[in-house]
């Protein structure tokens, strides 16, 4: 089933979403037991209620949510939690009728319909009626955080001190963030400030942070690109002498192989970059497993692999880099 994009409550509703969810409060003293869809909610949902929550994820890394199917074990998740967060705006496709049905018996939010202005999104003309990948820019994702922020604190009103000293921390390491993709980026030569790669996931990057973005596939990876696409991709990327095109780590490999194939017969010598993130993050207990280390690693691979510079990491960032063994310039 899918849902036309003003099916669930925006931002300006939020205050009567939480309202909403108060009968279903839970006690104080245990921990709030959350599920997530995708790993970069439940690395938020981790980051700001720390001690308060025990939060399950039921995609991993390499997971991609666009064509995933709820396992008996999910449902018992979903069953078991005290709130579920998910994405929302489709991007969980087939887990749509699942949500909507545990909606009905316990807090479950839309984090990206709830807490991003309507106005930011790009819409498209396929069934999505709006692009999901919203945490490309993390401008927009920072919007997530106080819906989250707000969830938590009314379920556990006696964390609210503890969720809101760490919402602080996190926004000012998310706009830290925010500005230094932006430096990393616009080093790039503006020749080879084009970023292709297998599907449309990198628009809100490519737009928030000024690279061009160019996706063989569409926003959703429930179809193959034909052989059109691929012709067409190679065309562009032997006219532009673009340098690199991009693996993702939840697409398969050979729609961006059969694009170097076809520049190279038309001439041009393309290699393929670094793996990226794109629907999911990396393994678990590593910096790519945090939502930061997506963004932050993302950016390296880009600007490393295009030609760029990548500047020294903020000092607001500080902790998360001595965290992942980070040296002062910001590389490992």
């Amino acid at each position: 089933m899918r849902y036309p994009t003003g099916y669930f409550l925006f931002q300006p509703l939020l205050a009567t979403v939480i309202a909403l969810l108060l009968p279903w409060s839970t006690g104080q003293g245990e921990p709030l037991a959350v599920a997530t869809t995708v790993g970069m909610i439940a690395d938020v949902v981790e980051e700001i209620g720390a001690q308060c929550t025990d939060v399950t994820p039921i995609m991993g890394s390499g997971v991609d949510p666009h064509v995933y199917q709820a396992s008996a074990r999910d449902v018992r998740t979903f069953g078991q939690a005290d709130v579920i967060f998910y994405a929302g705006y489709s991007l969980e496709g087939q887990l749509g009728e699942v949500l909507a049905g545990f909606a009905t018996r316990k807090p479950t939010v839309a984090v990206s319909p709830s807490g991003i202005d309507p106005a930011r999104l790009i819409t498209t003309q396929d069934i999505y009626g709006v692009d999901p990948h919203v945490w490309m820019d993390v401008s927009m994702w920072s919007g997530i955080v106080p819906v989250v922020a707000s969830t938590l604190s009314e379920l556990r009103p006696d964390c609210a001190e503890a969720i809101g000293a760490n919402t602080e921390r996190y926004q000012a390491e998310l706009a830290a963030l925010h500005e230094w993709v932006s430096q990393a980026v616009a080093s790039i030569p503006d020749e080879s400030r084009i970023l292709v790669t297998a599907h449309d996931a990198f628009a809100y990057y490519g737009r928030t942070y000024g690279i061009e973005v160019a996706g063989i596939q569409g926003i959703s990876t429930e179809s193959e690109a034909g052989v059109a696409d691929i012709r067409e991709m190679a065309r562009v990327v032997a006219e532009r002498k673009v340098p690199a095109v991009f693996l993702e780590t939840t697409i398969n490999s050979r729609t961006i192989q059969a694009v170097v194939d076809a520049a190279e017969r038309l001439g041009h010598r393309v290699r393929i970059g670094s793996l990226l993130f794109s629907d999911a993050m990396g393994e678990e207990g590593t910096a790519g497993g945090t939502y930061i280390g997506m963004i932050y690693e993302n950016t390296v691979n880009i600007v490393g692999d295009l030609g760029g510079t990548l500047p020294a990491l903020p000092p607001a960032l500080n902790d998360w880099a001595r965290k992942w063994n980070l040296v002062a310039d910001g590389r490992y």
